[in-house]
């Protein structure tokens, strides 16, 4: 058989004829998952017959160990994702030694968070080091980003020659520093930094940023990243950061943000939804409205007092709160929201819009300096919710 052949043989399926030895292993492991219909055989009165994926965790584990030998990380997690929307395999989260050989990512640690109480505790130990593991990638992922779009409360009006390596304008120091090219290198070895000078700011002076979490089921991947980002900003001197996730109960998550896993064992996922009763905690937390920022992730769906929720939320941003609705925290920023509230809320002026975790430091950043966070979506591609779009679906 040649390689295309060989393609078309593997992308189509069927039974195992002219394949060799790892590619027999590679179609059995898809078909195991794409074709259990067939009983796990490879088509042809039973020919090949491959068995499926059973019940077993074992059988699971093996199965996961194969397709990680195939595939990237990136295809891995699609094809776990598959495994429990089409097999219903979510019950071998519970055993260890199928977390163990697990490819780890946001949705995975959303579901560990979410069947955290009925897992039995050597599992716990388990999950706890696949939350670890994913946290500790995703903090290296976006907390220098964070905190250097965040530092951007720096005043760029003054000027220093001794500045600090992420406050160097670069581009002003190589044109200050061109006469100094190296030809032989390809370089400019600059003679003079050039920089920004950073406020010096007390204490009291911060601003405060509240995020405010819906946990409901369908929000689990924002949880995780929310949570993420809370304790990222949380480490920084240049803000006050809250964390407050709810359901139908209120839960404040601010003492635990030095420990980003333990915050998300402290999360509930799953529930009911009530937005006006968070929001009230966090409007009763909120000291200085001019100087505090309201994130509120939420797909809108209000299982309390919508009528006085959009009040509330009225009122804040007339006390000067400056407050953001995003509708989802997630790698896609393809959100499920109730269409309608969301214009409600975008009619009080409230930008409404979902964003992905590349593009939130960017976000807060352009909150803190209060700048027009609609021009600052549209530059970055991101639709807003219009007021007037009450009637569309989404």
């Amino acid at each position: 058989m040649d390689e295309r052949g060989r393609r078309w043989r593997l992308a189509l399926g069927g039974d195992d004829d002219g394949l060799a030895g790892r590619d027999q292993r590679l179609s059995a492991a898809l078909s195991a998952l794409y074709n259990p219909e067939d009983g796990g055989s490879g088509g042809k009165g039973g020919k090949g017959k491959r068995g499926g994926l059973g019940g077993s965790a074992t059988k699971v584990a093996r199965w996961l160990s194969e397709i990680r030998e195939f595939f990237p990380s990136s295809v891995v997690q699609v094809v776990q994702k598959d495994a429990f929307d089409r097999l219903g395999l979510k019950q071998m989260l519970l055993e260890p030694e199928f977390l163990a050989v697990m490819e780890a990512d946001v949705n995975l640690v959303a579901d560990l968070v979410a069947m955290r109480g009925v897992m039995p505790d050597k599992t716990k130990d388990a999950a706890r080091e696949v939350i670890a593991k994913v946290v500790a990638e995703l903090m290296e992922r976006l907390e220098r980003r964070t905190a250097e779009a965040l530092r951007g409360a720096v005043d760029k009006s003054k000027r220093t020659f001794r500045p600090r390596f992420a406050d160097i304008d670069w581009s002003r120091t190589i044109r200050a520093n061109l006469h100094h090219y190296q030809q032989e290198h390809n370089t400019v070895v600059p003679e003079k930094l050039i920089g920004f000078m950073r406020r010096q700011r007390r204490i009291v002076d911060l601003d405060e940023v509240v995020l405010c979490v819906d946990q409901s089921g369908s929000m689990a991947s924002s949880v995780v990243y929310a949570s993420i980002f809370a304790a990222v900003m949380a480490s920084l001197p240049v803000v006050k950061t809250k964390l407050v996730c709810f359901d139908t109960a209120v839960l404040d998550l601010t003492d635990d943000l030095s420990d980003p896993v333990e915050v998300l064992f402290g999360v509930q996922l799953g529930g009911g939804t009530d937005i006006n009763q968070a929001v009230a905690y966090c409007e009763d937390k909120i000291e200085k409205p001019s100087k505090s920022h309201l994130v509120l992730i939420t797909d809108l769906y209000e299982g309390g007092n919508a009528k006085e929720m959009v009040a509330r939320i009225a009122r804040l941003t007339g006390q000067g709160v400056n407050v953001i609705v995003l509708l989802a925290l997630t790698d896609t920023g393809n959100p499920f929201y109730d269409a309608q509230m969301a214009a409600t809320i975008a009619a009080l002026g409230v930008p409404v819009f979902a964003a992905t975790p590349d593009q939130f430091p960017d976000l807060m950043a352009c909150a803190l300096r209060r700048e027009d966070i609609q021009q600052w979506a549209a530059s970055q591609d991101i639709k807003t919710i219009r007021a007037d779009a009450a009637d569309h679906e989404s």
